[in-house]
This record gives structure tokens, C-alpha cells and sequence, in this order.
């Protein structure tokens, strides 16, 4: 049971592969998170198949949301308010969820929140850091987006830099793909970047960091390109030299246009979020700009780097207390793209 003062939220995350049901307490406390993950079933593919992905949403749902009731130690009568991810993503997997939550907050009279996905993810550092509070820039990077935004508060946000082509983790899906390594396509770069060196250059011309909008379709495109080049040579494909030199122009883009933006905002707190913020290169390249320009850079804890109902929650919250994202259980729709 709860003090009359707190307020619990359940999050449903359902947005690409893994169904997720989350109880988090004040915006910041985690009663629960449960994860059901397709990884082993979309391994078989190279990649997640949308219509597969939607038939275990809906086979798995009803146990998670159990389980997450559970270890919470709480009935839906406790919870003040029902939050869901209703985009961006895929559409078949966000109608599972939305459509679940919808029924819950139709049967029970409880409040609907809609929650923007980047606005989870950006939420998940709330669960890690108690006493983070905006203002902060913040440095969106996933399979979907890579992004500068500035936030104002909990609620508002002023994009300040975005992709012009592809995202970040799609590149390195694409790259993995290439190099024959398995799905996801993030943790396995990472793997062979760590047995190699960084000295294949892809990109030869200098980098602009003082642009904060981003570009994958090059440096990806001239990845494919080296790797097609030596198969038609006949030349030996050394898989973790090509790991480590994409990582790290991949990387070193994002890293160094995050921390000039925080300097031409003023900014002093960085925070990172999605998928690809559990990157250790990232995470290095980072660091060790930030103590060079006096910044502080938070990661979300790496269970809540990827995709997890707790940062929908918590995100949730902030809606629910600043009167934001209020859904009509009848009306509320899924969509497979948001703009940031």
C-alpha cells in the first residue's frame, strides 16, 4: 500500500520488441519493471519483424502486467494514473499497448496519460539521478532518433539539433549486418570493437561540431562501401578494425556536438538517453569532454537504457502532476512517428 501523498503511476511499453509494465512511485522510485523481451525470437532474423513483434505483444501482455502488480506489491485500485507510450514506434506494437491501456483506464476510471517514447527515455534519468532537475541539455540516441534538446522543464523541451538522414542506431544495425554479427546490431559492434583499432578513416572530410544537426547516411554508406570493396578484391574483411573506426566516428560526431551545444546554451548538466547511451565509447568520448569543459554528463542505469515501462512511468508522472498528456480512453490513438 502507498501514503496518501504518493503517487503511483503504471507505464506500458510495448513501442517496438519488448512488452514492458512498470509501477514507479513519485515520478522517481521503482516498485517495478517487468520486461518480456523478443530478442531470441528476432535474432533469427537479423532484425525485428513488425508483424511478429505485435502477435507477442499481444501473447504476453496480460502475464507482464500481473507480474508487474506483483512485485509492486499493488492492485490497480492504488494506481492514480495509467501512462502509455502511444508513439513513435511501430504501429502494430503500439496499438497493443495502447489498446491495454485504454481498456484498464476505461474498466477502472483511472486518468490516461500519452506519453511520448523520446519523453520516456529522457525520464529514465530521473530514476537514476533523485535530484536531477531540468534545465538540462539532453542528447537523444537510438535506433529511431539522435537529437539535441534543450529542457526547460519537465514537461517542455526546444529541440536544438536533429538527424538529416539516418539515426545513430541505425547505422550500427546496418553496419553489423554487413560485418555478419548478430542482432541487435549495438552491443555486437561494440563487442568486436573492442578487439580492434581505429584506423580505418571513412569519412575524410573535416567534421562541422559547431552544427548540431547530425548525419549517419555517409559514414554508413562508406562503411558498406569498404566492406564490398574487399569482397570484390578478395581481401581479407578485418570485422573489429571496421567495428572500432565506425564506432569511433560515430561516436566522437554525437559526443563532441552535444558538449559544444551545451557550451553555446550555457548549459552545465548533459543527460543521455536511449538505446545507444549505453555505449562504452560513447560514454568514454563523453567523460572526457566533459571534464575538459566543466560539464556533468548523466546516463540512465543501462536496464534503463533501452526500452522499459519505468521511464514511461516516470515520465508519466510529470504529465500527470503538470496536467499534460491527458487522453480520452475512447480517442487515444496510436502513431508510428512524433515530431521531437
Amino acid at each position: 500500500m502507498k501514503n496518501k501523498k504518493d503517487i503511483l503511476i503504471l507505464g506500458i511499453e510495448s513501442s517496438c520488441d519488448d512488452t514492458s509494465i512498470s509501477v514507479v512511485k513519485n515520478g522517481r522510485e521503482i516498485l517495478s519493471n517487468v520486461i518480456s523481451s523478443q530478442i531470441d525470437i528476432h535474432t533469427l532474423y537479423g532484425g525485428v519483424v513488425p508483424e511478429i513483434a505485435s502477435r507477442n505483444h499481444l501473447k504476453n501482455i496480460g502475464a507482464v502486467y500481473n507480474e508487474a502488480l506483483k512485485k509492486a506489491g499493488v492492485t490497480l485500485d492504488d494506481i492514480d494514473a495509467i501512462a502509455v507510450t502511444y508513439g513513435a514506434g511501430l504501429l502494430g506494437s503500439l496499438i497493443v499497448g495502447v489498446n491495454f491501456a485504454k481498456g484498464l483506464a476505461y474498466a477502472s476510471g483511472k486518468p490516461l496519460i500519452a506519453v511520448n517514447h523520446i519523453e520516456g527515455h529522457i525520464a529514465g534519468n530521473y530514476l537514476t539521478y533523485k535530484d536531477l532537475e531540468p534545465p538540462f541539455m539532453c542528447l537523444i540516441v537510438s535506433g529511431g532518433h539522435t537529437a539535441l534538446c534543450e529542457m526547460k522543464n519537465y514537461t517542455t523541451r526546444k529541440l536544438v539539433g536533429t538527424t538529416s538522414d539516418d539515426a545513430i542506431g541505425e547505422a550500427f544495425d546496418k553496419v553489423a549486418r554487413e560485418c555478419g554479427l548478430s542482432y541487435p546490431g549495438g552491443p555486437s559492434v561494440q563487442k568486436e570493437a573492442q578487439k580492434g583499432q581505429t584506423n580505418i578513416k571513412f569519412i575524410t572530410k573535416p567534421q562541422n561540431y559547431k552544427d548540431f544537426n547530425f548525419s549517419y547516411s555517409g559514414l554508413k554508406t562508406a562503411v558498406v562501401n569498404y566492406i564490398h570493396n574487399k569482397k570484390q578484391k578478395g581481401e581479407e574483411i578485418n570485422v573489429p578494425d571496421i567495428c572500432a573506426s565506425f564506432e569511433k566516428e560515430a561516436t566522437d560526431q554525437v559526443a563532441h556536438k552535444a558538449i559544444n551545444a551545451c557550451l553555446a546554451k550555457k548549459q552545465k548538466k548533459l543527460v543521455i538517453s536511449g538505446g545507444v547511451s549505453a555505449n562504452l565509447a560513447l560514454r568514454k568520448t563523453l567523460d572526457n569532454l566533459a571534464k575538459e569543459n566543466g560539464i556533468n554528463v548523466y546516463y540512465p542505469e543501462l536496464i534503463l537504457c533501452t526500452d522499459n515501462a519505468a521511464m514511461i512511468a516516470s515520465a508519466g508522472y510529470y504529465n500527470y502532476i503538470n496536467k499534460k498528456g491527458i487522453a480520452n480512453p475512447k480517442n487515444l490513438a496510436p502513431t508510428s512517428t512524433i515530431a521531437l
